[in-house]
């Protein structure tokens, strides 16, 4: 009887490559601006003039409130300014007859000395109403509420008739955020921070670091941004609470994808490994933390060998030791194969996945 053919086993030739290695970090998204909306005086909501979660422009009417006890009050500054303008009139008449007659001694020095003080008064008097006045005006505008930036409104927190601007805590209306640029915030540990550190202290490291954009950003379904981001600014300290510091980056956001208060992972490249190997997950068997795979020799036998492994990437694991280019490792069929057995080996076509060409 023949014996039986060899097992058919699918394989892949090891290859050297230069391998990116990146950190992943949590972090949280906000406009590049986010302006609270506030009202700066007291009084009952009158009118909200937007839709809610629409683009605005910087200076679009947003709220209103009720306007008749400050014009009222700009009414009441307004004659104080007309009284002591009538007064002004009056002491500048007075000085402007006394003048001439005390030139010829005909009125003593000190009649003279009192109009002059008159007139001295009345000027100050009305640079006090007139500040006034302005000070009533200024609060009159504040009864209408604009935009400060262009950006996008959210929902609002008063509605009219609501007694809005009491102090010592006055409602936040809404909130007014600046999108077109987005910035993310997220935590590095202190061994993260010295590993990204001294990557930049590379070459490599100095001329990705030059570059506009160097952060990439992967949205919460999985999918990466098509914008780059670059750093804004590392925080000065590490916080001794929990061992971290804070580092916020900025990406573009022209299609306005992007929103304030979205959990995103950035991405950032720390170093890259010269020739390195990377075999697939699923040629690597391990058993009580050590890590084999089967290797097919130039006679087509099977031997068992124990390699090191680094990181993950993607779907593939990074191998630091126990492989060299060139070799033959087995991907499919690991079941059917053990030591010293004799395969039929083909060369297994692997789809690279979004993740292993990151």
């Amino acid at each position: 009887m023949p014996p039986p053919p060899p097992p058919v086993v699918s394989i892949i030739e090891i290859k050297a490559q230069d391998v990116p290695l990146y950190m992943e970090f949590v972090g949280q998204t906000a406009g590049l601006k986010d302006i609270a909306i506030r009202a700066r005086v007291e009084g009952f909501l009158e009118g909200v003039h937007f839709q809610e979660g629409s683009e605005v422009i910087k200076g679009a009417l947003l709220y209103t409130l009720e306007s008749q006890p400050f014009e009222e009050k700009v009414a009441a500054r307004m004659s104080s300014v007309a009284e002591v303008q009538t007064r002004l009139a009056k002491a500048k008449g007075d000085l402007g007859r006394i003048k001439p007659l005390a030139k010829i001694n005909a009125v003593s020095k000190s009649d003279l000395d009192a109009a002059v003080a008159s007139y001295d008064a009345s000027l100050a008097s009305l640079d006090a109403a007139n500040a006034t006045l302005r000070a009533s005006q200024i609060e009159l505008s504040y009864t209408k509420i604009e935009s400060p930036i262009n950006g996008i409104i959210g929902k609002t927190q008063a509605k009219v008739g609501d007694f809005v601007g009491k102090d010592p805590n006055p409602v936040i209306l809404n909130t007014v955020s600046q999108v077109d640029t987005i910035l993310v915030t997220f935590f590095i540990t202190e061994t993260q921070y010295l590993e990204v550190a001294r990557f930049l202290e590379t070459e490599e490291g100095k001329q990705r670091h030059s570059e506009e954009s160097t952060y990439e950003l992967i949205l919460i379904d999985g999918s990466l941004y098509n914008h780059q981001g670059k750093a804004d600014f590392i925080d000065r300290d590490v916080d001794p609470t929990t061992g971290a510091m804070l580092v916020q980056a900025s990406f573009p956001n022209p299609e306005k994808l992007l929103r304030p208060g979205q959990f995103a992972k950035v991405k950032i490249k720390v170093r890259t490994i010269k020739d390195g190997i990377l075999i697939p997950q699923r040629c690597v068997m391990e058993i009580q933390g050590l890590y084999n795979v089967f290797v097919v020799d130039e006679n087509n036998n099977i031997a068992t060998r124990e390699i090191m492994v680094g990181s993950k990437i993607g779907s593939s694991w990074l191998i630091t030791e126990g492989l060299k280019p060139g070799e033959k490792v087995v991907f499919e069929g690991l079941q059917k194969v053990k030591d010293g057995i004799v395969v039929d080996p083909t060369v297994a076509e692997i789809k690279s996945t979004d993740q292993d060409k990151k």
